[in-house]
């Protein structure tokens, strides 16, 4: 399995997972440009405009882009669905759906006219699996899953891949600040989401597209 040599564009690269990604695929001999607000390429990736640009700046700086390794995404929940206010709704389908269109979007005419490409997001179990008190987060993610499996569909004679990887609960430091008093030991490591996501951009998972893959751990 390797990614030596491949250019590979990561957003929400400063989260906890994102920088395990970032670390893995950099240690693997990949070029890897990050995108966040704050740092790499900055943009922000939740308009249309913010997602071409970093698009923009990536092949700018390293003349290609591979690959797209999606991690931007937020939970907000505790509501029932009569009692979720439009504010909520949006903002959850903004981070975790829209952002993600915009993104493979802005990607996609490079991977596809390069004959070579993939692309990993993650999406989560309450995507498939909705739960009280979650609405928009479910719907959002589940949204994310179709976009990445209609992607999967429409580039599979490509050269292109498409894949969704479905966490429980990742492991990471603002996980834990978040629910200080949760069994972290059930939680999945971000390092291990860190090594899937490497397999799936490497050569040896180019059969492998349009899958949706479970990772819950013990949570």
């Amino acid at each position: 399995m390797t990614v030596a040599g491949r250019v590979i564009l990561v957003t929400g690269a400063t989260g906890g997972l994102g920088k395990a990604v970032v670390t893995s695929a950099a240690a693997g001999g990949a070029t890897v440009l990050g995108v966040s607000r704050s740092s790499g390429i900055r943009a922000d990736v939740g308009t249309p405009e913010g997602a071409r640009s970093a698009v923009e700046a990536a092949v700018a700086q390293a003349g290609r882009v591979d690959a797209l390794v999606h991690l931007v995404g937020g939970y907000a929940g505790g509501r029932t669905v009569a009692d979720t206010d439009d504010a909520l709704w949006t903002s959850m389908l903004d981070v975790n759906l829209n952002a993600a269109f915009y993104m493979t979007r802005a990607v996609l005419p490079h991977l596809i006219g390069s004959g070579w490409g993939r692309i990993v997001t993650i999406g989560a179990r309450l995507g498939v699996e909705p739960g009280a008190r979650a609405a928009a987060y479910s719907v959002a993610k589940a949204g994310l899953i179709a976009l990445t499996r209609a992607i999967a569909a429409e580039v599979r004679d490509a050269g292109v891949t498409a894949n969704a990887i479905l966490p429980s609960i990742i492991d990471t430091p603002d996980n834990r600040a978040a629910m200080p008093s949760a069994d972290f030991s059930k939680w999945v490591p971000s390092e291990r989401i860190a090594a899937l996501v490497l397999w799936l951009l490497s050569d040896e998972a180019a059969d492998v597209n349009g899958a949706t893959i479970p990772v819950y751990g013990r949570a």
